[in-house]
């Protein structure tokens, strides 16, 4: 039966099995394994450094293949998170057969799987951010009836020779082409390693910053993502940041995710959209307007704006990025197609006009876009992020949005109609909180509401023990103000920081 979902899918798992890869099964994998000249097997795993980590394997017989993917593998936790002891570190990690890909790297036939970490029990690691968002979505959907669904924007700077032809101006990169971009071709390729790779891409495009310096040409990009299950969108993430890495370096290009890489240009960030839904229907929007579904979720993820940072933001120079007037948030607000608050809420095919048969006058009576596009965005975030601790948290906080009684009053407080750095904006500005500004203030943050994301057991106590320790180690307090000005010392924190996440 023909089903258009799976048509034109570049996936050559989905492509071979005809079904959706949520569906994919041991006896699939394995047959496409014996028909496709499969000879290895790849577990990838993210560590406490947010990287993907690597466990090949040869495949020596049909059973023994049938034994990795049941079974998994052990390996030493210890290594993987400062939070596991040497003395008893042993973990498995298990694969997960949704996330299977053809590798596109390997000069040996390979498929690569995610796998999630389980303990001594054979039970799933409370401890593996992975397991917290896990546990988020279904308390969300306990507490709500509904399911979270994201997206990332994923930013990044290549880093090349400049060869001094056909210059783009500087900070006007945004949507830029061929010869003024020079690395259109490879975000493209990019792109689609990471579709056959499952990966729910929407569109790629050039960013704003786009400078040369000391005879080398740094082009940010971005490459954005269709909402998902938010544990697929985390998936379609980390495989993503390592395709684009991999293939960087294949090329001989430096590729940086890096939050701030000089003064007075782009930063990177990861704005996560996300879009609550109840089976087929996309809950935000309610009579062509938000709804009160949307506000609600808004009013809680501004209510722990400063503890998801320690989530994602976490290196000091992310919030080298995190000041004012630079297209980043620094005040806990919201607002409509509005890019100085923290939470935007961008166009949603709300209108009621024919777009496409204005533009096409041969094309009469389209059916008016359903409200299934409507998503709000997160942008304070980037890609230091560990990025399934940061969508957990947003998802734990959106959830306590429907169960704050005073969710749409504080929702209408913290609306911001234009620029909120705009002098009709000055006395609401001195009303809102603020964003931290260190590491530091992030964890005293999270510690100050530690209870809220632990409760239910979505966040375990010592991953939250683990997540401070490890910002307050950065001592950074007071650093924006001791870089401030000094260019040399601020480039010296910004090359330490330089391949975060």
């Amino acid at each position: 039966m023909f089903n258009p979902n799976l048509s034109l899918n570049p996936n050559k798992l989905v492509e071979y099995l005809q079904k959706p890869s949520e569906e994919f099964t041991k006896a699939d994998l394995i047959d496409y394994v014996k028909a496709n000249g499969i000879r290895m097997v790849k577990f990838m795993y993210p560590a406490d450094d947010n990287r993907l980590k690597s466990l090949n394997f040869v495949i020596n017989s049909e059973s023994y293949l049938d034994s990795i993917l049941t079974y998994g593998e052990r390996v030493d936790g210890s290594s993987l998170f400062p939070f596991i002891e040497a003395g008893n570190s042993d973990l498995y990690v298990i694969p997960r057969y949704s996330t299977a890909f053809h590798d596109p790297f390997s000069e040996i036939p390979t498929l690569t799987l995610l796998a999630s970490f389980f303990d001594k029990e054979g039970l799933p690691l409370k401890e593996s951010p992975e397991y917290a968002l896990r546990k988020a979505c279904e308390e969300f959907t306990k507490t709500t009836g509904m399911e979270f669904f994201a997206m990332g924007e994923l930013e990044y700077y290549v880093i090349s020779d400049d060869s001094g032809l056909f210059h783009a101006s500087d900070q006007k990169g945004y949507h830029e082409s061929a010869p003024f971009a020079k690395f259109n071709d490879f975000r493209v390729e990019c792109m689609n390693l990471i579709a056959q790779a499952g990966g729910q891409i929407k569109y790629g495009h050039n960013e704003v910053g786009n400078f040369t310096y000391e005879g080398k040409i740094y082009e940010q990009n971005e490459i954005e993502f269709l909402p998902i299950p938010a544990i697929r969108a985390a998936d379609n993430l980390m495989i993503a940041k390592w395709i684009i890495r991999t293939l960087g370096a294949r090329k001989g290009y430096d590729v940086t995710f890096a939050p701030k890489i000089t003064a007075g240009k782009a930063g990177s960030g990861l704005h996560i959209h996300f879009k609550i839904m109840k089976g087929n229907n996309n809950m935000m929007t309610e009579n062509g307007k938000l709804s009160d579904t949307a506000k609600k979720a808004i009013a809680g993820i501004l209510e722990y704006a400063d503890a998801i940072t320690a989530m994602g933001n976490k290196v000091p120079t992310s919030y080298f990025r995190l000041v004012p007037h630079q297209e980043a948030p620094t005040s806990i607000c919201w607002g409509d197609r509005n890019r100085s608050v923290l939470v935007r809420v961008p166009l949603g095919w709300t209108g009621e006009n024919d777009m496409c048969s204005q533009a096409n006058p041969q094309e009469k009576n389209n059916d008016r876009v359903p409200p299934q596009k409507q998503t709000v965005e997160l942008r304070s975030a980037d890609c230091s992020a560990d990025i399934y601790q940061l969508i957990a948290a947003m998802v734990v906080a959106a959830r306590k949005g429907f169960e704050m009684e005073n969710a749409l009053e504080r929702a209408e407080q913290t609306y911001v109609s234009v620029n909120i750095h705009n002098d009709e904006n000055k006395e609401k500005l001195a009303l809102l909180k603020s964003l931290p500004d260190s590491c530091m203030a992030s964890a005293n943050a999270l510690e100050g509401s530690r209870e809220v994301f632990e409760e239910k057991e979505v966040f375990s106590p010592r991953l939250i023990d683990g997540i401070i320790s490890k910002l307050r180690k950065y001592d950074d307090g007071n650093l924006r103000e001791k870089t401030s000005g000094d260019h040399n010392k601020m480039m010296k924190v910004v090359k330490k920081y330089w391949h975060c996440g």
